[in-house]
């Protein structure tokens, strides 16, 4: 800022407060409190001018220049605050915090928070059901350690990554809202494009200032009951986020009561690649369209929609955990429960963040509604549900529990329907309190009180003119007519004299202007101690409602699953320690939503002695589909949930990798061929023989000869040294070798026919390799012109009578390679043919294109 430059002694006292406060925030945008506004001045009014649309003024001068000023109402605040934490910026909020009626000079103000990204609590601010995150990444050469920490539920993780590309893939499954990282980050292009990064000073994430940062948060000696303590890395992290989200709340964070580790072995690792081509919340658009979430979300509440989306985006591979969630969704689906429990929790309002808002003492009256209703809901659900012996469904019902005494002091305590606010009253209900009410009743009694008062004054005097009446300046008054002053009462004051009027005061009317005139901020002072000592009493209560919230989200989520599995006709698979993949009539979750005819269904079978299958087919004809179902129709498995087949057994996996589809990275200066092979390498390098992999046109990106032999080897290292379960599909129909050469392989096509010189995609799964790929015919499909394909053919015909390249597991055989130029008088020749229309020759023509003809032979 241009002028922050200067001496504060050249600036009035106004802006000399303003920027000692903006200098302790100089990366936050500050809302500076004036009257009714937000003011915000020089580059900031400057930046929130151009990211909010707002006009952009001068206010005056200080220091000889005109000072840029931009604002917004501080009513609708909240807004703007979410329009600019979309964008990635920070706010500090700045309030009055001295009375001007005691004030020299400028009131005093202070920062009393900061909204960013990761730590914002306000409804307004978030999305509804998506998880908001606040991360921090620690580091030691290639080891991460890594934390999260969602201040709506007080939810803190902590887990350690051990390379650059695990990191990235925990980063895309965590997708924080905000990131922390030192300034020293060994790997800068890694977070590079993460949203909401903020650098930090290598010393805020100390180990020894961590550790006393956590022990002092959760009240414990050290931190061995959380069973993170061999966690160095990811508790240095988890430091530097508390301490900025303390920083950032200015208050108090009672609601973070633990901290837990997320241990990657005890679920299906998935890399980054690997969500992207899966599509499992996000879509290749980057939109949520057409997601396995989409499909799979019903749930009634934004914290059960939460849940099932960690739930998909982290599958288990502890069988007893998945048996548990299998247990609970076949109970509710019996007989329908879950319509009925669906109903009930329809009326529960999202507990884990008003609980979080509660305990920032930020919660707002028609939070505590809600509250009341999702209370009031829980003795319906229990009823609902109460006949299931199913253990793990009561174990999750004793956590929801019952509230009765909440219940009722909140009926008692909150009106029927509160305002927005507590600042303008009416929140406290009548009934609640004594004192609130009598001086509820003072001031809103005031208007009777004064007509009574004039007619008694009135009937005392004699004087049928007299009014009783009252204004700003001088309060209430008893008005009587310059004529009739002669006769008014020795008690009567003189308070004012008008022109044609005196006004007096009584010692009753003043008694009376001193209770009303004090009796409405006196009231609204009551009602926000009476709101703030229950906000105490929840917090009281805090550890039982969190667990009551979390409970009915997971009972939420499950119920999602019974229902999704009696509408999409899913069924519960049979799962396994043991290896091996059985899945008969599967098919694809997402695709059969979106088709107008039936879905053709295929099954899968991969066992020890079948680890590999080789499919070929024709372009369109449903490979990539096919490979993505089994990914799918696994991971979901892997999350407690039915599936669509008519059966399947499904022995745990401990990764699913994907080499699917084609892109870019020019930022990063990779091709698309160096894509495909960084993450073919990945999969080579991790891969175990509990491993699902999915490979899907290895090679393309180079010339023939050297796509085939890449793809040739990386086959034979899946099956025979990774021996993972491996669907790989290709166009080198060179590979179909592979089953003679190699144990453990099989080959399998997806069937297509041919109708009068056009495809006909089947769909369906067969055992073999393809006859033939139908590249022509599906570029015909495509809109390619005549005259193309039918050079397209000639030239098939042409190469096809040539021998093809055939590739051995020897080094010996060195095939050599086409030429990339052909005879350029062949091409003249067939391209010549081509564009002749027999039909449409007179006898000259023709003779003249058959001279024509021989000539280029003569050439050739």
């Amino acid at each position: 800022m241009t002028a922050q430059t200067d001496t504060l002694s050249q600036h009035t006292p106004m802006m000399q407060q303003y920027l000692r406060i903006k200098a302790q925030h100089p990366h936050e945008l500050l809302f500076y409190r004036m009257g009714d506004f937000y003011e915000l001045f020089f580059d900031d009014a400057k930046k929130a001018a151009r990211l909010l649309d707002v006009t952009l003024t001068a206010r005056g001068k200080s220091a000889g220049q005109p000072i840029p000023m931009a604002g917004v109402p501080y009513h609708a605040a909240e807004g703007y605050l979410a329009r600019l934490v979309k964008l990635g910026e920070s706010v500090a909020i700045c309030e009055q915090i001295g009375d001007p009626a005691t004030s020299k000079g400028p009131v005093d103000r202070q920062v009393v928070r900061i909204v960013t990204p990761g730590t914002i609590s306000d409804e307004a601010l978030l999305e509804e059901r998506r998880d908001n995150l606040l991360a921090a990444i620690a580091h030691h050469n290639d080891l991460f350690g890594i934390a999260t920490l969602d201040i709506g539920s007080g939810r803190f993780l902590v887990l350690e990554v051990d390379s650059p590309e695990s990191l990235q893939s925990e980063l895309q499954r965590l997708s924080p809202a905000e990131l922390l990282v030192a300034d020293d980050f060994p790997c800068p292009a890694l977070v590079s494009q993460q949203r909401g990064l903020r650098h930090r000073q290598p010393w805020e994430f100390d180990r020894d200032t961590a550790q006393r940062q956590l022990t002092d948060q959760f009240g414990t000696r050290d931190l061995s009951a959380f069973g993170c303590d061999h966690l160095p890395l990811a508790l240095s992290a988890a430091g530097c986020l508390l301490q900025y989200a303390r920083e950032t709340q200015r208050t108090a964070l009672p609601h973070i009561r633990s901290i837990s580790h997320e241990n990657r072995d005890d679920s299906v690792i998935l890399d980054a690649a690997t969500r992207r081509n899966l599509e499992l919340s996000i879509n290749l658009n980057g939109t949520t369209d057409n997601t396995l979430m989409s499909v799979m979300d019903s749930t009634s509440t934004a914290m059960g929609s939460r849940l099932l989306n960690r739930w998909i985006n982290r599958p288990l591979r502890n069988l007893a955990a998945l048996q548990c969630r299998q247990q609970v969704v076949a109970a509710l689906r019996l007989n329908s429960c879950h319509e009925s429990v669906a109903e009930h929790l329809r009326q529960v309002g999202d507990m884990e963040r008003i609980l979080g808002r509660v305990a920032l003492r930020s919660a707002r009256p028609r939070d505590l509604t809600r509250l009341r209703q999702s209370l009031s809901t829980l003795p319906a659900i229990q009823r609902e549900l109460s006949s299931s012996d199913i253990a793990p469904l009561q174990q999750l019902l004793r956590k929801a529990g019952e509230f009765p005494e909440l219940v009722a002091l909140l009926t008692g305590a909150i009106a029927e329907n509160p305002p927005v606010v507590i600042r303008d009253g009416g929140v406290i209900a009548e009934g609640y309190d004594a004192e609130l009410d009598e001086l509820r009743n003072l001031s809103s009694n005031a208007g009777q009180f004064l007509v009574d008062l004039e007619e008694q004054e009135k009937a005392n005097t004699g004087i049928s003119t007299l009014k009783v009446g009252y204004n700003r300046v001088h309060g209430y008054y008893i008005e009587i007519s310059r004529g009739q002053s002669e006769r008014a009462p020795a008690h009567y004051i003189r308070r004012q004299t008008l022109k044609n009027a005196e006004r007096y005061i009584t010692p009753e009317l003043k008694t009376f202007e001193d209770k009303a005139l004090s009796a409405r901020s006196r009231a609204l002072s009551r009602e926000k101690a009476l709101y703030e000592a229950l906000l105490e009493t929840l917090n009281e209560q805090l550890l039982p409602l969190q667990e009551s919230a979390a409970a009915v989200a997971e009972l939420d989520a499950l119920v999602c699953l019974a229902e999704r599995a009696d509408s999409l006709g899913l069924i519960p698979p049979s799962l396994s320690e043991q290896p091996g993949i059985e899945i008969n009539g599967g098919r694809h979750p997402v695709v059969e939503q979106v088709l107008d005819t039936p879905f053709v269904a295929n099954d899968l079978n991969l066992d020890k002695q079948r680890r590999m299958l080789v499919i070929t087919g024709p372009n369109m004809g449903g490979k990539s589909t096919y490979m993505r179902q089994a990914a799918l129709i696994i991971l979901l498995a892997h999350i407690g949930s039915c599936v669509p087949a008519t059966s399947a057994t499904i022995g745990l996996v401990d990764r699913i990798f994907t080499r699917i589809g084609s892109s870019d990275d020019l930022a990063g200066g990779r091709s698309t061929f160096m894509v495909e092979m960084t993450e073919t390498a990945n999969i080579l390098h991790n891969a175990t023989a509990r491993s699902l992999v999915l490979m899907d046109e290895i090679g393309r990106g180079t010339s023939t000869f050297d796509g085939l032999s890449l793809a040739w080897a990386c086959a034979v290292q899946l099956a025979e040294k990774v021996q993972a379960f491996t669907l790989f599909a290709t166009h080198y129909f060179e590979l179909t070798g592979l089953p003679e050469k190699t144990a453990g392989v099989a080959n399998v096509h997806l069937d297509a026919t041919e109708y009068n010189d056009d495809i006909v995609f089947l769909h369906a799964i067969q055992e073999g390799p393809a006859s033939q790929s139908y590249g022509i015919q599906v570029a015909k499909l495509a809109g390619i012109p005549a005259e193309v394909i039918a050079l397209a053919r000639l030239e098939l015909a042409s190469l096809e009578a040539g021998a093809r390249p055939v590739v051995t597991a020897g080094p010996a055989a060195k095939p050599r390679q086409q030429e990339l130029f052909r005879d350029p008088v062949s091409t003249a020749l067939l391209e010549m043919l081509v564009t002749i229309e027999p039909d449409e020759l007179s006898p000259r023509q023709a003779l003249e294109q058959l001279y024509a003809l021989k000539q280029l032979i003569r050439e050739r």
